[in-house]
């Protein structure tokens, strides 16, 4: 899924005063966790996920993973916290601009 950059500053803002409903251990990416992720994305929408890892490339490395199999956009990261976009396919809660 690709957003554009307008689409992405919109879920930017709604994103902002979102706390993570979700974080990962130090353990890496579990079965759990990626079910937890996949529950709140069809939740919500628009989560934050905490990703605890190692270095930079552990964590770009998980959270594209994450992506990847769950359909998910990822509009941004920083540290440690990744803001993701699914939309619901049948009624979609949040509507992106043009």
């Amino acid at each position: 899924m690709s957003l554009t950059e307008r689409q992405k500053r919109y879920l930017r803002k709604l994103g902002h005063e979102l706390k993570p409903v979700v974080m990962t251990g130090a353990d890496g990416l579990k079965p759990s966790v990626v079910a937890e992720i996949d529950l709140a994305l069809s939740s919500h929408e628009l989560i934050k996920v905490k990703v605890r890892a190692g270095d930079r490339q552990a964590r770009d490395e998980l959270i594209k993973t994450v992506c990847n199999d769950l359909d998910a956009a990822l509009d941004m990261r920083i540290g440690h916290v990744a803001l993701m976009y699914r939309p619901d396919a049948e009624t979609p809660k949040i509507t992106l601009p043009r």
